[in-house]
Parts: C-alpha cells; structure tokens; sequence
C-alpha cells in the first residue's frame, strides 16, 4: 500500500525520464529513477545538471501546453468530448496530452450525473506531483554540485535551479488555483514513509513557497534567456505578479468553499499592489514589445486569407517562433517532426481538411459578438442564427450567415475565426493544397465562389457554425501532430492586461494602465477607450476583461478568471436558473448548461475535488467541502 502511495503522488508517471535508460518499462512506476541510484556517477558537472534541467523541463511542458483545453470551462470556447457530445469522458480529445487525459471540459461543473469537471482531474493531479518529483531532483542535486563548486560556476549552477524552482512554483500554482490547499513537497522522496500520511498545506504556506521560489528565480536567472523555451527574470516577474494577483483576488471576492480560507481586505490591497509593481518592472526593465509592435496589420479581403492579421502571425511557427520583439516571455518548445514532441494544435483546432485533423476545439457563437466595432470602438448590434431558407438569411445586417455582417469589427476577428466564406489553405500529406472555405453543416461538398469550385470545409466537431483560425497552420512541410511551434505561457499582452487588473482595484483607472489596455486595443485596429469605459473602477475592470476574453481566446485563461472573480453566477445566470444555451448561426439550440443547478454545484465549480484514490491511501488528505 505504501508503495502504490508513493508511485501515485511522488514519483508520477516517471516514464519519460530519459537521462538513464531503464531497460525493463513495464515496472518503471515501482523502480525510483535510475539517475538518482546512480546521483554519485551523473551528478559531477555543470552539464549534467543542464540535461537534467531539460528532461525536467520536457515533463513539465506536458503540464501547461495544452491549456487551451481549459477554455472549455469558459463561456466562449467549447471543448468536444471524445465519445460524443453529451459524454463526460474526454476519451481521445487527449490523445498524448497526458496530464490532460479524462478530464472534463465543459463549463458546467454539475453537469453529467452530477459530476462535472471538478472531479475529472485527478490524472492531472497525478502528474502535477510527478512534475514536482522531477523539478525537486534537479534542485537538490544541484544544490550538491554546488556546494564544491569553483567560483566559475556558481552563477550557472544557481541559475539551473532558479530555472526549477520556477517550474516548481509554477505548478504548485497551478495546484492551489484548483484545488486550493495540497500537500506540499519540496524535497526529494526517496521512500515512500515521507509522504504516505502527508496532510494539506494551509495555501497561505504554499503561495509564500511559490513566491519564494519566483523570487529566486528572478534574483538568479539572466535578463535574457540564452535559448528560445528558457525562462529568464521576465518570466519570474511575470508569475510572481501573477501570484499576487490571484492571491488577491481569492482574497477580495473571497473563496467559501476553500475550509480555512479568510479572506483580508488588507491581503487583498497588499497583493494587487505588489503584483502591479511586478508586472510594471516587467514592461519597463526589459525592452519588450508586443508582437510587430503591436500593429495591426491587414485585414486583407472578406474571403480570402493571403493576407491576414498580424495577430493570425503572432501564433503560427513560421512568424511568432521568432520573438524578436519578446512578447513570449515564457513558452514551451515543440521541437517538429519526428521528434514526438507533436504540439497537436493543427489535430485539436482544424478539421479534416488539414491533415485529416479532428476538430476538438472550436468558438461559441457568443465570441463573434464580441469582437467590436473598428469605426466606434464599441460592441456592434448583436449577430444572431438564421435559418439558410431565410430569404434574409444571407442578407440581413446582423445575420451570422452574412458575411458582410462581420466587417468592420476587431481585426484579431478574422485572424481568430473563420464563419460562412471565410478560408484556410488546405493540408494533405504534408503539401498545401487549394483554399477551403468553410459553409457550415456543408461538410466536403463543392462549393462555388465567384465562379470557382471549391470543396467546403470538412468538420463535424463544430457547434457553433465557426472554428477556429488561431493556432491553425497555413503551410505545408508537418504534420497534425509534429508542429515546430513555442506555445505561450507567459504573454506580454497579457502582463499588460494583469497590470491593468491590479493597479485598477486599488488605484481606479490610471493612465498608463489605460494606455496599456488601448495598446492591446490597437492589435486589433479599434479606436482606444471611450471615456464611458473608463469612467471608474467598475467600467474600467469591464473593458479589462472584454479585451482579456479577445485577446487571450483558446490560451486557457478564462476559466480561471471567471473562477478568482467568483464570476460563475455572473456568467452563467444565478442558482436555479433556467438553461443557459448554446446555439449556432442557423439558429439551432445545440448544448445546454447550467439548467436549475443547485448550489452545491456552483461550489463544485469554484473548487476541484481531491483525488479519492490519494485519500484511499493516505487518510490525512482532507476532502474540499463541496465534495464531501
């Protein structure tokens, strides 16, 4: 029993450690790493340090870079399960995500004979621990190596664990933004007895822990990472801003279902003002700039995509790979074909069409209505679904079926989305073929366009009438799994967006921060904040989070947003309402949520559930109240 405690928390699926062969893998779970049996032969230079830092780093990638499946617990991303729609199994949405792997991506957290998704993470929870056992070999033994080390690589060999214990305090975050208390573990576990009766570390204990080790890490890491995929202090800075951040919110919105938690008003103002003084030293210390310095671009021509958005470019491997301006300040490498480190963004977000993709993530139709208007800045008449027999259907100004309809909105509109005309370069056997315009529910049929024929995009994964464009690559050369492609951790959009955030709930709205928000505004051509969407602390959070919901779309940000803002009610109408329902541009109700759910599920939603099969082991893990 004890043995199966420790492969479950400790070690983690220690099946991707490659710094020593392991010639027998059906036991690898019951064998503790070979590298650390043999720590007195590996374990003597600078470089072996760094190769253990990189398997840490190639394990820990598996615990971010598919976040965009998270979207799927927000309002404007759906995230299909694998065996249909109205299961609760993910089944291969998945597929090579392991961390990733049955979870439950709807937005209800009562949804599916009263489950959810706060209990279908417990394989997550396992590899989160696993990530942690990886990260705490490399700073224990480094901090050996270091001990006899010569004067020339001491500022090395504490970077190397500056670069960890960033991880670590990364996903310990990660732990405590679902699950709230966890047990925290910031050693190495060689034996089972140190950890099989472990309790839950009060979260105050785990953010100082994680604040600990961002600040280590900005102290010792250089101001510029020497390889793209490396953190440097920008990426500190920027997570410990937003540790602040979150702390501060768990503390002004206040967490009930997290037993113990009080929250502190004084916490609260302390932690917004600290995470702005960080998320300030990040913008101006570093020389970094947004994306082609932010500029638009082209919109290019209704129907047509050979000329895009900057935006679209800011997120395919042949452009943003490059962060020459740095707003990457954190990402995790996909190293392309044949190297099984796939990145599957073109499986997950494109359809057949492309490389015979799948199609697992795709917009709601509530993101086309809001993306604003380039001439006043402002939200546009609503889009609604019409029947295609509509004699209007094709020329009604607010029609989702037609496409003059969506001109003249936010520019990051058409380089997120596609909707009825709208194309993509085709993929088939690593060549391009010919443009694929997408005509929804006319899945692989010939189409003509300004006399040409053209076979319609092909998808069945969508619910909406619109898939997505972002993240979707327009050239040949990979296939659906081998992307050569950094995905974004940490963004400087972002850090802007979070500055704004924190500097607005204690200050109200400043000028820099609106700057900031409008410099964010610019990427998509719109016109900057209208006085009414600055007027005061309120108006200003709304216009955040607006351009946080465009900005940031399918990056997994916005269910743990709408969580830390104690926003479910907000978004999803209060206890006991009436269905929320999801419907697309033919006007068909397609999936409902949120029908008469009771309270506990709403708290379901606000906190995960602790892994049963970790309390069946070891009876001091308390469980989260809601799931009691």
């Amino acid at each position: 029993m004890k043995r199966n405690r420790f492969k479950s928390i400790a070690i983690g699926l220690l099946a991707s450690l490659y710094l020593v062969p392991v010639a027998c893998t059906e036991d690898i779970l019951e064998q503790i790493p070979s590298g650390e049996l043999d720590a007195a032969e590996f374990w003597k230079t600078e470089a072996d340090a760094t190769n253990a830092l990189m398997g840490a780093y190639n394990h820990v990638r598996g615990l971010f870079d598919r976040d965009y499946y998270l979207d799927g617990h927000g309002d404007y991303t759906f995230v299909r399960s694998g065996d249909g729609l109205m299961s609760n199994s993910s089944g291969n949405v998945t597929r090579g995500g392991a961390a990733y792997y049955g979870g439950f991506y709807y937005p209800d957290p009562y949804y599916g004979s009263n489950n959810g998704y706060g209990l279908g993470f417990d394989n997550y929870y396992k590899y989160a621990y696993g990530g942690i056992h990886r990260v705490n070999y490399v700073i224990d033994n480094t901090k050996r190596l270091l001990s006899n080390a010569g004067s020339e690589s001491v500022a090395e060999l504490e970077a190397i664990i500056g670069e960890a214990r960033l991880l670590r305090g990364m996903i310990y975050f990660r732990l405590i933004s679902m699950w709230g208390d966890v047990p925290y573990i910031g050693k190495v576990v060689y034996d089972n007895s140190e950890v099989a009766n472990i309790s839950r570390t009060p979260i105050s204990v785990i953010k100082d822990s994680v604040l600990s080790d961002f600040t280590y890490a900005l102290e010792k890491l250089p101001p510029k990472a020497s390889q793209q995929g490396r953190a440097a202090q920008p990426a500190a800075l920027a997570f410990r801003g937003k540790m602040n951040l979150y702390w501060a919110s768990w503390n002004d919105y206040g967490w009930p279902e997290l037993e113990g938690f009080e929250p502190s008003e004084q916490e609260a103002v302390a932690a917004y003002t600290a995470a702005a003084a960080d998320f300030k030293r990040v913008i101006d210390d570093y020389d970094l700039d947004l994306f082609r310095q932010g500029e638009p671009g082209e919109w290019g021509e209704m129907g047509k995509a050979d000329v895009l958005p900057n935006y679209y470019y800011l997120f395919t491997s042949q452009y943003g790979n490059e962060n020459a301006e740095g707003e990457m300040i954190m990402t995790f490498n996909h190293g392309g074909p044949n190297l099984g480190q796939g990145d599957a963004l073109l499986r997950d977000f494109a359809g057949r069409n492309f490389e015979g993709s799948q199609c697992w993530v795709t917009p709601n139709f509530n993101l086309a209505n809001r993306y604003q208007s380039t001439i006043t800045g402002d939200f546009l008449p609503e889009l609604f679904g019409v029947n295609p027999a509509h004699p209007l259907a094709k020329t009604h100004p607010q029609s989702a079926l037609n496409p003059e309809a969506y001109r003249d909105r936010d520019y990051r509109m058409k380089a997120t989305m596609l909707w009825d005309g709208e194309v993509m370069m085709g993929l088939r056997s690593l060549q391009e073929t010919d443009w694929v315009p997408l005509v929804y529910k006319t899945w692989g049929q010939p189409v003509t366009i300004d006399g040409k024929t053209y076979t319609s995009y092909e998808t069945d994964g969508t619910y909406s009438g619109y898939v997505f464009r972002k993240f979707v690559r327009n050239f040949g050369g990979m296939g659906r799994d081998d992307g050569d492609y950094n995905w974004p951790v940490m963004r400087l959009a972002d850090v802007f967006l979070m500055y704004a955030e924190a500097d607005n709930a204690v200050n109200g709205p400043q000028t820099d921060a609106i700057e900031l928000v409008n410099r964010v505004r610019h990427r998509g051509n719109l016109p900057g904040l209208t006085p009414e969407m600055v007027a005061d602390k309120e108006a200003f959070f709304n216009a955040i989070e607006q351009e946080r919901i465009v900005e940031l779309v399918a990056e997994g940000h916005r269910g743990f947003d709408i969580r830390r803002w104690r926003a479910l009610e907000r978004v999803w109408g209060p206890v006991g309402s009436d269905e929320f329902s999801f419907r697309d541009t033919h006007g068909a109700h397609t999936v409902g949520f949120f029908n008469k759910t009771p309270e506990i599920g709403y708290q379901r939603g606000y906190i995960f559930r602790i892994p049963p099969g970790e309390r069946d082991r070891n009876p001091n893990l308390t469980q989260n109240t809601p799931w009691l």
